[in-house]
């Protein structure tokens, strides 16, 4: 898992299509359902690393864009 998309894909697995039309509360809904999948034991802890890896980087990275 490397990018967004691939995470986007992991969810699409388990019936979970997010888009809100903005990409900040996009993200956070997916670290959401991201969170439910691994609490739920449905992801191992590998994917739900990196994949929360990713998707906390890429907040950062647009809360900056919209801090400017």
């Amino acid at each position: 898992m490397k990018t967004i998309y691939d995470i986007q894909q992991l969810l699409k697995n388990y019936g979970t299509i997010i888009y809100v039309g903005h990409r900040l509360s996009d993200l956070q809904l997916m670290e959401g359902e991201l969170k439910e999948l691994y609490q739920s034991q449905l992801i191992d802890t590998r994917d739900f690393q990196t994949a929360l890896f990713l998707l906390r980087h890429e907040i950062e990275i647009e809360k900056e864009k919209q801090d400017r």
